[in-house]
């Protein structure tokens, strides 16, 4: 009798855990405000680093394609180690949130750097650019992987932890979207300013003008200047949102440091093993094409479409302001259909978790995403071909980037949960590990969609130090029909399969219903054996 009514009791207790708030208001928003400012810093990286190599420093193809995979192979093993530190070691001043501060100042200075195009030969601004990018791919794994780390601290209610993970990746694609902003503005405004520029007498201006502008004939590309523009904003004030919350974030989650124990299976093991999570990180690896819809924008807006007027009636300076707008003009309109896309299915995640279980979201949101960009394909080759205007295929981008808000969030929630499960089978949670996966394979999939990108200039023999050696500027219009829609296809058909491709390894996840509440109550149960603190 005794023992039915403490089952009870430690039942009622458990379910408590579903139900109680841990995370106070202002803790909640300046996470997310961080969540906003990581976004930035990440979007100005894997939105523009690839046209920034290959149209601005025109670093060789091969080098950039080589780059982009070989610093993937580096953090293959550099996140699962950095993941190792965390769950090993915990500061006086937490396991999580030092990182939040001494991680800070270092990335905005690689940001800047990253974007920085100094006085050298084409040998060494490939050693530059090489350097400047592993370092930059290491300390953002230092900063990523404990901040996305910390809602497992922050609280042990999955449901309060679903909500927070939701509403952060929410902010943090609002942050994604604001250097996107910058490159419209900068389009429209340094044409008329580099001019004025060029004209003035003053020593300094000459000299910034010099420094950040390419003058062929009559013609001024103004790429460098735009670049380290948006560089500093987003770094600066990226970094001041990231390392606010760190004052208001609490560990809550007290879990033991874990110390390798000789005959015991060791980290990697444990992650090979959480069937659940290596499901997640295939499904997130398969949909690396999504990244193309962002990290295409810029290319397909150089070589696929224009939208303007004559160039050929049109003087040098005439010519190059009119191919800036144009690909300001398509490379905003294409940003803003992915963010419209991507925060409407991200503002709808909470209303969604309520109703549906991760597996039934990803499902059928992928298959949608791949039907839209199948449409959207079809409808491009009309538009690359002039018969159809451009303004036809935002429908369908805004519906195949709904995946993108998805998996935003679905990924991140569903890592926690089999962590949950991997805690709840095993006794252990590889939480910084974990986290560190998710890191890999987000750098992974931008990698591998800058990778497709190269790829696709290779194959249909687009070389641009060839083409901006004659002309500052070169417009869509001097591509061949084939080549243009080659490039549409970035953000088409190509992120379309990976898409469709992404729903296989969810048939076999099952971490969702009853199972899933199960684990949440009988884990509870364990930490509270364990001596496990919640604070």
């Amino acid at each position: 009798m005794a023992s039915t009514s403490k089952k009870a009791a430690s039942k009622a207790a458990h379910s408590d855990v579903m139900q109680e708030k841990f995370v106070e208001s202002k803790e909640f928003r300046m996470f997310c405000l961080a969540g906003l400012g990581q976004g930035m810093i990440y979007s100005v990286m894997s939105s523009y680093i690839s046209d920034f190599y290959t149209n601005v420093m025109k670093l060789p193809l091969i080098f950039v394609l080589l780059l982009m995979l070989l610093a993937r192979v580096w953090d293959a093993i550099n996140d699962p180690l950095m993941g190792m530190i965390i769950d090993r070691h915990t500061t006086r001043w937490g396991k999580m949130k030092p990182y939040i501060v001494f991680m800070s100042v270092p990335i905005a200075l690689l940001t800047f750097l990253m974007f920085y195009y100094p006085d050298l030969d084409k040998t060494d601004l490939m050693i530059y650019a090489g350097v400047v990018y592993v370092l930059w791919g290491m300390i953002y794994t230092a900063a990523d992987v404990p901040f996305w780390s910390l809602p497992n601290v922050m609280t042990p209610n999955p449901n309060e932890r679903g909500n927070l993970i939701s509403v952060a990746r929410t902010f943090n694609g609002i942050g994604s979207a604001v250097p996107m902003a910058l490159y419209l503005v900068a389009g429209l405004v340094l044409p008329g300013l580099c001019a004025k520029m060029q004209a003035s007498d003053n020593d300094l201006v000459q000299a910034f003008f010099n420094k950040f502008t390419v003058v062929v004939g009559n013609t001024i590309n103004y790429d460098k200047m735009k670049y380290i523009l948006i560089a500093v904003f987003a770094a600066v004030i990226g970094v001041i949102l990231y390392v606010s919350s760190y004052p208001h974030v609490k560990e809550r989650v007290v879990i033991p440091d874990k110390k390798a124990v000789k005959g015991e299976p060791s980290q990697l093991s444990r992650i090979f093993k959480c069937k659940p999570l290596i499901l997640v990180i295939v499904m997130g690896i398969l949909s690396s094409g999504r990244y193309m819809l962002q990290a295409a924008s810029v290319h397909v807006a150089r070589y696929a479409v224009y939208i303007g007027g004559d160039l050929s009636t049109m003087t040098g300076l005439e010519r190059s302001e009119a191919i800036s707008k144009s690909i300001g003009t398509v490379s905003t309109i294409l940003s803003v259909c992915s963010a419209v896309g991507m925060f409407g299915a991200m503002l709808f995640m909470p209303a969604l978790i309520k109703k549906f279980n991760y597996k039934q979201i990803v499902v059928t949101t992928c298959t949608l995403g791949f039907v839209a960009s199948l449409l959207t394909s079809l409808v491009g080759y009309f538009v690359v071909a002039g018969k159809l205007s451009f303004f036809i295929c935002i429908p369908f981008l805004i519906i195949s980037a709904v995946p993108l808000g998805v998996l935003n969030v679905v990924s991140y929630a569903m890592i926690a949960d089999s962590l949950d499960y991997m805690e709840w089978e095993t006794g252990y949670r590889e939480t910084g590990l974990g986290s560190a996966c998710q890191g890999f394979v987000n750098k992974l999939g931008n990698a591998l969609a800058t990778a497709g990108i190269i790829v696709m200039y290779l194959a249909i023999g687009l070389n641009p130090e060839q083409m901006l050696a004659k002309e500052a500027a070169v417009a869509a219009t001097d591509l061949s029909m084939t080549m243009r829609y080659a490039m549409f296809s970035l953000i088409s058909i190509v992120p379309g399969i990976s898409l469709l491709l992404s729903t296989i390894p969810m048939k076999s996840y099952d971490l969702v219903g009853e199972k899933m509440e199960k684990i949440t109550f009988e884990l509870a149960e364990k930490r509270e054996e364990r001596g496990i603190h919640i604070g």
